[in-house]
């Protein structure tokens, strides 16, 4: 069996989410980022880098979600989360590592300004300019990126649930979602879908 390290929450609901799409036979895993469990000997062991997600399968652990994606895609091709022709696999991909190295990024200077500095006011800066950054990620992805019905047109892909997490964040940090009326619907449709609804039931409890 599959088991997922995971912070509810965080960037790891994204790799929940999607196993749930797929339809995987996996156990979760809360690591308590509140009581540093992510810094802990045990599960340092498993995952060197200190964050969630971690995935342990039977070939070894896999770390990042671009990463656990595509394999998720690879792994269940019956649940077609993902394009199965190359280039469209490498475009649901570059969207991704979008969402992990600009959109995510742009967040954490908000909530984790001390992984870059350690100046408070240098801090304080990256807090108060980071959520019109997050913003503006949105404005992007609104006006280039989001096809239609879903973000690489007419099929539902990993893509979708990698958004969907990051769009969620949006009114945490005080900007409005309904900013991107287009975005706004996409992200309100996948929280509908049964395997969002399963995952943010159980989180609530």
């Amino acid at each position: 069996m599959l088991t997922l390290f995971y912070q509810p929450g965080s960037a790891s609901d994204v790799a929940r989410i999607a196993l749930e799409e797929a339809g995987a036979d996996y156990r979760a895993l809360r690591v308590d980022f509140s009581k540093d469990e992510q810094r802990q000997p045990q599960y340092l062991a498993i995952n060197p880098k200190g964050r969630a997600p971690a995935l342990v399968t039977d070939e070894g652990v896999i770390t990042e979600n671009v990463a656990i994606l595509g394999w998720i895609a690879q792994s269940f091709p019956q649940a077609r989360l993902a394009p199965d022709d190359a280039f469209g696999f490498a475009r649901m991909q570059a969207f991704n590592a979008y969402l992990a190295s600009t959109v995510h990024v742009a967040y954490a200077h908000w909530r984790r300004g001390n992984r870059w500095a350690d100046d408070p006011a240098c801090i304080d800066h990256m807090r108060a300019v980071a959520p019109e950054r997050y913003a503006d990620c949105f404005t992007a992805i609104e006006a280039e990126m989001l096809e239609a019905p879903w973000v690489l047109g007419e099929a539902f892909s990993l893509s979708d649930v990698y958004l969907f997490v990051m769009a969620d964040w949006l009114e945490t940090v005080n900007i409005d979602p309904r900013r991107f009326p287009r975005l706004y619907d996409h992200r309100e449709r996948v929280r509908a879908r049964p395997a969002t609804r399963k995952v943010l039931a159980q989180q609530a409890v």
